[in-house]
C-alpha cells in the first residue's frame, strides 16, 4: 500500500467531519491490513499527516448559471466570496425568505389549486461544518432590513408541534367582547426555521401525528385545521415556508420509507450543501452594499406581491410543454417519492422569480431558473437516496449482498441480520430488488437440492 494512497484515505476521513482519534487510526489500518500487510508506523504517520495539513474546501455541486438570474442571484453574487457558506445555501434560503415575505398575493393556477410562492427547503450537510446556519443568517440579515416587521414577529424558529404551527396563523375566535375570545394571527405569513430537522422527521413519522398533515395543507393551499378536542383552531389563507438544516447521516436514518416521502418529503426541496472556501479571518458585507442589496430586495418584494394569478407568455409555454412530460414521470425507490412533485416545485420557483422581477408574465429566464433549482435538489436527492428503494429491509438486504460479491443464501443474510428479519420480511425484500433490476437469484447444483444465491446487479 502506497503512502499516496494511504494519504488519499486519510484526507478523506477529515473531510467526512472525523477527528483523529485512535478508533478512527486504528480503523483506516484494520482497512489495509484486509488488503496487505502494511508497516504501522507508516500509518500512523500518514494519518498524523493528514491532518495537520491546511484544510481544503470541497467542491460543492454546481449551480448551473440560470438560477442566479434577478434579485435572489446578485444577493449570492455578492455574499458568495465573503462568506464560507456555498452559493446553493445562500440562494435556496433566500428564495424561501423573499417567497414567504411577499405572501399569498401573487400565485401560478393548475386547474382548481393555486400554488402561492412558499417554499419548504432543508439544507443537508455536515453540522457545524456545511455553514447551514451562516448562509441563514446573511439571508435574513437582509429579509430584515427588507421587511422589519415580518423579520421580527414572523420567523419563529422550531416545528415542535402541530398545535405550535397553526396557533401561529389562527384565525379569530369569539366575540371581540367574549372573554374567551382569540383575535388571532393579524398576519399570516410565517417563516418557521428549524436548525434540528432530525427531531421534526420523528415527529411526523409517528403514527397519528398532526404536525405532518397540517405541512401538508399549508403547502397545498393554506387552509389549517386542527380537531383536537382542547384547542380546535383553524386557520384559512396561511402562508408558511419551512427552512430545515439537518445532516446526511440523520436523513438517511430518519427518512427510510417511501410512504413517508409520498405523504410529506416530496414537498421538501433536499438541498446538499457544503462548506465553499475557508475564511480564517471570517468575512461579511460591507455595510453599504447589505444596505444597497437589502433596498433593491425590498423594492423586488413590494413589486411582486399581490399581483395576482401568472401564467407562462407564449416561449416559457412552449418549453413548459417539452419539459413537463419529463418532470411528472415517476421514478423508482425512494428517490422517485422524494421527487414526486417534481412539477409542482418548479412551476411554484418560476413564479416566484417573475414576481421578484414584477412581471405578471412567466417568461423563459424565469422557467429556466426553476429548472436550473430544481435540477440541484433532484441531484441532492439522488445523491443521498439514488439506491434507496424507500424499504429498510430490501435496503439493508441490498448493501449486504454487494459487500458479499461472492453472493449469498437466505440462512446468510438472516444470520448477518441476526435474525431479526423474519423469512417473510426477507423473501419480501429480495422479491423488491429482483424487481427493481438491483439483485439476481442464481440456482446452483449441489448434488441434491440445489442451493439458492442471490447477488447485488451491478
Amino acid at each position: 500500500m502506497t503512502p499516496e494512497v494511504l494519504r488519499a484515505e486519510a484526507l478523506a476521513v477529515r473531510r467526512a467531519g472525523l477527528g483523529l482519534g485512535e478508533a478512527r487510526a486504528a480503523l483506516l489500518l484494520q482497512n489495509h491490513r484486509d488488503v496487505e500487510p502494511v508497516d504501522e508506523a507508516v500509518v500512523q504517520a500518514t494519518v498524523r499527516a493528514a491532518y495537520e495539513e491546511p484544510p481544503q474546501a470541497p467542491a460543492c455541486l454546481s449551480l448551473d448559471e440560470a438560477a442566479f438570474h434577478g434579485v435572489v442571484g446578485r444577493i449570492v453574487r455578492a455574499i458568495s466570496p465573503t462568506t464560507e457558506a456555498c452559493d446553493a445555501a445562500i440562494l435556496f434560503q433566500a428564495l424561501a425568505a423573499a417567497g414567504n415575505v411577499m405572501g399569498r398575493g401573487t400565485f401560478y393556477q393548475v386547474e382548481d389549486s393555486p400554488h402561492h410562492l412558499n417554499l419548504y427547503v432543508v439544507l443537508v450537510g455536515a453540522t457545524g461544518k456545511a455553514r447551514k446556519g451562516t448562509a441563514l443568517k446573511r439571508v435574513l440579515r437582509l429579509a430584515r432590513q427588507a421587511d422589519e416587521t415580518w423579520a421580527l414577529d414572523r420567523v419563529l424558529p422550531g416545528l415542535s408541534s402541530g398545535e405550535g404551527l397553526i396557533h401561529a396563523v389562527r384565525d379569530p375566535r369569539g366575540m371581540p367582547d367574549d372573554k374567551d375570545g382569540d383575535a388571532g394571527a393579524a398576519d399570516k405569513r410565517l417563516l418557521v426555521t428549524e436548525e434540528e430537522m432530525a427531531s421534526v422527521l420523528r415527529v411526523v413519522g409517528r403514527q397519528g401525528n398532526i404536525l405532518s398533515p397540517l405541512l401538508r395543507q399549508a403547502w397545498d393551499g393554506g387552509r389549517l385545521n386542527t380537531l383536537t378536542k382542547g384547542s380546535p383552531e383553524r386557520a384559512t389563507d396561511a402562508h408558511i415556508s419551512v427552512i430545515g438544516h439537518i445532516t446526511q447521516q440523520e436523513l438517511r436514518r430518519e427518512l427510510q420509507r417511501t410512504e413517508q416521502a409520498n405523504g410529506f418529503a416530496n414537498r421538501f426541496l433536499w438541498v446538499l450543501v457544503q462548506r465553499a472556501r475557508v475564511l480564517p479571518d471570517g468575512g461579511g458585507l460591507a455595510e453599504e452594499s447589505a444596505n444597497e442589496l437589502a433596498e433593491e430586495l425590498a423594492v423586488a418584494i413590494r413589486r411582486g406581491s399581490g399581483l395576482g394569478r401568472l401564467v407562462f407568455d407564449q416561449e416559457a409555454g412552449d418549453i413548459w410543454r417539452s419539459v413537463y412530460g419529463e418532470l411528472s414521470d415517476g421514478k423508482p425507490g425512494l428517490l422517485g417519492a422524494l421527487v414526486g412533485r417534481a412539477e409542482a416545485q418548479v412551476v411554484r420557483i418560476a413564479t416566484l422569480y417573475a414576481a421578484l422581477d414584477g412581471s405578471v408574465w412567466i417568461q423563459v429566464q424565469h422557467l429556466r431558473a426553476a429548472l436550473a433549482v430544481w435540477r440541484y435538489a433532484e441531484e441532492s436527492a439522488r445523491l443521498i437516496f439514488g439506491g434507496s428503494l424507500g424499504d429498510p429491509a430490501a435496503d439493508e438486504t441490498l448493501e449486504a449482498l454487494t459487500a458479499h460479491p461472492e453472493g449469498l443464501t437466505r440462512t446468510a443474510i438472516s444470520e448477518i441480520f441476526s435474525r431479526h428479519l423474519s423469512a417473510t420480511e426477507i423473501e419480501r425484500a429480495l422479491q423488491a430488488l429482483s424487481a427493481a433490476g438491483k439483485a439476481r437469484r442464481q440456482s446452483i447444483p449441489t448434488g441434491g437440492r440445489p442451493e439458492e444465491r442471490w447477488y447485488a446487479v451491478q
